[in-house]
């Protein structure tokens, strides 16, 4: 079900408060805005609210023997690149940046949010359909309006419902697999802020059992990226 809402201040945080108060909020749920005014992605950024965007939220309830949750932005991610691929076909640049970012070559098309309440996960998706927001410190790009936003939501519901059940059944080994496959490639040189150590730059890896993002330093040795954002060197 795609329940569109003309204006709220944020989807995620609409499920979230559901949820909260104890509401069914099933999977396969999604609630999707034309205008949301508080939208906002990882770390606190905010999200541009542009007219024929997708502004959108769905669920995940997690369930015994279910992969680690964080795997989940990467299972939306997966999505996200499918919808856009059937909608739009197929983009020359197009891949995934860990942990939740869709490019166009190393602009920025779409972004993802998880937020957990009690065993739900809250998955919010911002895709520039129509236009992209000027961002200080990143590239952005979009579709250019030649995808409509509900072609889209219908669409992305039908690849998030076959993954998102394909991530229940335990296939997150294969999906691991698919998502290296659609991102940047082997040995791409990215950086990360570390809490501690600062900025590392090493080359993309791959990704470790659990999700994380391996980075292979100048000295050989593979770090895991458990959290954080990966930026393209020279981005």
């Amino acid at each position: 079900m795609i329940e569109t809402v003309a204006e709220l201040p944020s989807t995620n945080s609409a499920l979230l408060q559901r949820i909260a108060q104890g509401e069914d909020v099933s999977e396969g749920h999604w609630l999707v805005a034309d205008r949301q005014g508080a939208g906002r992605g990882r770390a606190g950024r905010t999200w541009s609210d542009a007219a024929g965007n997708f502004m959108g939220s769905t669920v995940a309830v997690l369930r015994a023997g279910d992969p680690l949750a964080p795997t989940l932005a990467l299972v939306a991610g997966l999505a996200v690149h499918g919808a856009v691929v059937a909608t739009a076909g197929v983009l020359t640049g197009l891949m995934l940046k860990w942990p939740n970012d869709l490019l166009v070559g190393n602009a920025k098309l779409a972004g993802i949010l998880l937020e957990r309440q009690a065993d739900a996960i809250v998955v919010g998706i911002g895709v520039n359909l129509a236009s992209a927001p000027d961002v200080p410190d990143r590239k952005t790009t979009s579709l250019g309006g030649r995808v409509s936003r509900d072609d889209f939501a219908a669409v992305l519901a039908e690849h998030w419902h076959a993954l998102l059940g394909r991530w229940h059944r335990g296939e997150w080994p294969a999906l691991r697999q698919e998502w290296i496959e659609r991102a940047h490639s082997a040995g791409t040189l990215l950086s990360v802020k570390d809490a501690v150590q600062g900025t590392l730059m090493g080359a993309f890896a791959g990704l470790d059992p659990d999700g994380a993002a391996l980075l292979r330093l100048a000295d050989g040795q593979v770090r895991a990226i458990h959290a954080g954002d990966l930026d393209l060197v020279g981005e």
